[in-house]
């Protein structure tokens, strides 16, 4: 499990840089790189970064509960 929580960390971080690229520059880096915001190649990361991000959240009371 240790894994998928770093997997899901670092898609999740990734996820954040491209948001942060689209609020600050209006560039963004996904739909850059696979032609498009439509296309079959950005949808798929979009959904895995989303997927991480439910994934975190069901992380978020094995984290608070550790103090």
């Amino acid at each position: 499990m240790k894994v998928l929580n770093i997997i899901s960390l670092i898609l999740i971080i990734l996820g954040g840089l491209n948001w942060l690229s689209v609020g600050l520059f209006k560039y963004d880096v996904v739909s850059e790189i696979f032609g498009g915001t439509e296309e079959v190649g950005s949808r798929i990361v979009y959904i895995v970064v989303g997927v991480a991000a439910l994934y975190a959240l069901a992380l978020f009371s094995k984290v608070a509960s550790e103090d």
